[in-house]
């Protein structure tokens, strides 16, 4: 078993050919992250004009995006009929909507650019739980019907016969994909790369300036980088001068079973996800594995418990067990990582409050890839200076207020 090693660790193609210093002291846009929402954010800016300067202080691919399940979901961890008690429903509409086009604008992406990283769409099924029971659903179901995305309820019955799952009911939807994370963040890293963008590796940012122009960028090693615009997509890292009150650090758990486990057919459709909490979240990899996690915590350190890290993939593995009536071998890769999240569920988008030139994306939740898509298409149109009809929906509150 490789213990607390994330699957896609061992994955191929995942390397790159960085530079160990800047080429020069200024650019146009420096992206600090070089996981999924870096690569995404690079691709979206470099043009063959732009100076952009991606930096990590690990190698690229090897942070939070090592740690994802890769459900490439339109789904908000937050259901739709509850975001829109929280932020009224034209708001939540939106946000769903573009969530869904998110994905569909990764799918193309991903084909356009040829990038081998096992990229497959899928169906949800979003199951009844302690949580969300049969008539959340049903409410669920009618919110997003009403605000024209498909969506299927499925009755208990309908749920037993089809995929032989014990629930009072079902969501059953067909937006959503699954993926290698770190091949398919490799490969966007590589595309940008082509466009002109640097990838610097291993370079830490230690503190930042704003200028009248632009922000001045201090470096582990003593250096000093000046950029137009910077855009922090760190994960769940960030400076104290970056950092949101309204996001919280939690931390999950996950499991990946060995090549060719014996499971339902169903699962080479579909995704699975469910409406409890906490909740479980499981899929089939392309080469049969059986990909789960939840058990999440309101912790920013529970992570790195070896003992939690033993408990929790055994509930998740009992859990899906009981779930889908079979016994599941040893797992083979067992891992946790903390993650960022908002009260919401909507991401954070945009200029950090007080600091112009400094944008920031965070608060991903269980929607990592989704959201980074999204964080692509709001800075890039912020940096054009066009802007995004949706910003608002993921603005940082000011920090006045």
């Amino acid at each position: 078993m490789h213990t607390s090693r994330p699957l896609w660790a061992d994955s191929p193609r995942i390397g790159l050919r960085t530079r160990k210093t800047p080429s020069r002291s200024d650019y146009d846009v420096i992206i600090v992250g070089a996981g999924i929402s870096g690569a995404l954010m690079a691709h979206a800016l470099a043009d063959g004009k732009r100076r952009v300067l991606v930096v990590d202080r690990r190698q690229p691919v090897h942070g939070s995006t090592l740690a994802s399940t890769a459900m490439i979901q339109h789904e908000i961890d937050i259901p739709l009929h509850s975001l829109a008690g929280m932020i009224g429903r034209e708001k939540a509409s939106r946000a769903w909507r573009r969530s869904a086009a998110a994905v569909e604008h990764l799918t193309h992406l991903v084909a356009d650019l040829g990038i081998a990283c096992g990229f497959e769409r899928k169906k949800t099924l979003f199951l009844a739980g302690d949580a969300y029971g049969s008539r959340a659903l049903r409410m669920e179901t009618e919110a997003r019907l009403a605000a024209g995305i498909r969506a299927e309820m499925l009755s208990a019955a309908t749920l037993a016969d089809r995929f032989a799952i014990d629930r009072t009911g079902a969501i059953l939807s067909d937006i959503s994909a699954s993926a290698n994370p770190a091949q398919m963040a490799a490969g966007i890293l590589r595309a940008a790369a082509a466009r002109g963008a640097e990838i610097v590796t291993p370079l830490e940012i230690t503190d930042l300036r704003p200028t009248a122009d632009g922000v001045v960028l201090a470096t582990a090693d003593g250096g000093i980088l000046a950029a137009g615009h910077t855009i922090f997509c760190s994960g769940y890292e960030f400076l104290e001068a970056v950092a949101d009150r309204n996001h919280a650090i939690v931390s999950t758990w996950a499991l990946a079973t060995p090549p060719a486990t014996p499971l339902p057919g169903w699962l080479n459709d579909c995704i699975v996800w469910e409406g409890a909490d906490p909740y479980l979240y499981l899929r089939r990899s392309r080469d049969g594995r059986l990909i789960a996690g939840g058990e999440d915590e309101a912790s920013e350190d529970a992570y790195a418990s070896p003992q939690k890290l033993k408990a929790k993939t055994r509930t998740i593995r009992r859990k899906v067990e009981a779930l889908l009536g079979i016994a599941l071998p040893e797992p083979d890769h067992v891992w946790a990582a903390p993650f960022g999240t908002t009260r919401t569920g909507l991401p954070l988008i945009g200029r950090v409050p007080g600091l112009d030139h400094v944008f920031a994306v965070m608060g991903f939740g269980g929607n990592g890839i989704t959201f980074s898509q999204i964080a692509a298409e709001i800075v890039s149109a912020e940096i054009a200076g066009h802007g995004d009809a949706d910003a608002d929906l993921f603005a940082f509150a000011s920090r006045t207020s």
